[in-house]
């Protein structure tokens, strides 16, 4: 199994993550594009000390950047939403 660190990049941390957070009792997370909802379950679990109930993936296509003539595009990566059993929860920022 690959290491939990590279399987789960960063939080991401919106609007709508929150509202999702604070209504559903659900998390998002930047994920590694290879890694399948097993993986994603068993990282979770084990860095935050949760018990996963759910695991929804989607592919986000990155969006096309333009500076003058120069055109490109941001990479494309993975999202994974993680619902928590009721009454577990993961705290980003604590008291903020």
């Amino acid at each position: 199994m690959r290491d939990l660190y590279q399987i789960i990049k960063r939080p991401v941390i919106t609007e709508k993550s929150t509202v999702l957070k604070e209504e559903l009792n659900q998390v998002v997370f930047e994920v590694d594009p290879k890694a399948n909802k097993l993986e994603i379950k068993e990282a979770v679990e084990k860095l935050f000390n949760v018990k996963v109930l759910k695991v929804r993936t989607i592919k986000v296509k990155g969006k096309k950047k333009r500076l003058g003539r120069l055109q490109g595009k941001e990479k494309d990566w993975k999202k994974a939403i993680v619902t928590l059993r009721p009454g577990d929860h993961i705290e980003f920022f604590e008291g903020v």
